[in-house]
């Protein structure tokens, strides 16, 4: 978790104008009811000196059917991604969007028709994609994501079960076989801000570091996220320097649940 000087970001901070605290309320009323996901690739290596797929468009499902329901996910990183780059604990993200909190049934990662193998010869290869896989390969995940919490999902890709040579004819063909870990990063803390007029920075704190900030937005309110599991001090400071800065001691924070803080009015400074 990155962590941030307590005394400079609160100058930093400070500088919020009115344009800020306007785009802040409009995403926060935008975020309200979802949850936040990350996908990230990573991979089981194979016997070869580098795989490429072509990553194209990420579907995710909260229905019943394989056929209908389906919702493209925004904001993906399309392009082609070596796989036996992101081996050892290595990943990378593919998309981190707001989706709606509920079941999350299934996600779907289609692909390009830009996919390699490059085998220990050093030739290099496009595979071939079954045709039962032009609309995507499909992944259950049937897991519940709560309002307000941040998730990865997890894509952990096998190549050596996924590449396959056809015949002795030098072709290859790419069959994937993915395994999804979908897991709650961290929990959240939320709460409200008085008086609403202009925006506040709010700050969680362990000892001297900062570990999220955020600023207000409409009615006050405000959301950290992918907060591990501890005790923390909620420093809020107004941008309104006739207000006085206030905090809360001893919040909380669970994995995978939302802390609701106590509201906090700030004082008359003058």
């Amino acid at each position: 978790m990155r962590k941030t000087n307590f005394v400079n970001l609160t100058k930093g901070l400070l500088f919020a104008s009115t344009l800020s605290f306007c785009f802040t309320a409009c995403s926060k009323n935008d975020k309200e009811g979802k949850s936040q996901i990350q996908i990230a690739l990573t991979d089981d290596p194979g016997d070869y000196k580098a795989v490429y797929i072509d990553v194209q468009e990420i579907n995710v499902n909260y229905s019943d059917s394989d056929d209908n329901g389906w919702q493209s996910l925004p904001g993906v990183k399309k392009g082609i991604y070596n796989l036996l780059t992101l081996v050892n604990d290595k990943d990378t993200v593919l998309a981190d969007a707001a989706i709606a909190s509920g079941t999350l049934k299934e996600i779907r990662l289609v692909l390009g028709d830009d996919n390699w193998v490059v085998t220990n010869s050093g030739d290099s290869i496009r595979m071939q994609t079954p045709s039962g896989q032009s609309s995507g390969i499909k992944l259950k995940i049937n897991m519940p994501v709560s309002e307000g919490i941040l998730y990865k999902l997890l894509l952990d890709f096998d190549v050596a079960k996924s590449v396959h040579e056809a015949g002795t004819a030098g072709k290859y063909v790419l069959n994937p076989v993915i395994r999804t870990i979908l897991e709650a990063q961290g929990g959240s803390v939320k709460g409200v801000v008085l008086p609403a007029v202009v925006p506040s920075a709010v700050m969680l704190i362990n000892g001297t570091d900062t570990v999220a900030s955020t600023y207000t937005g409409a009615g006050g309110a405000y959301l950290l996220k992918g907060i591990d599991a501890g005790t923390y001090s909620l420093h809020v400071v107004s941008t309104d320097s006739t207000l006085a800065p206030a905090a809360i001691e001893g919040v909380s924070v669970t994995t995978g649940q939302v802390t609701v803080a106590d509201t906090i009015t700030l004082p008359d400074a003058r």
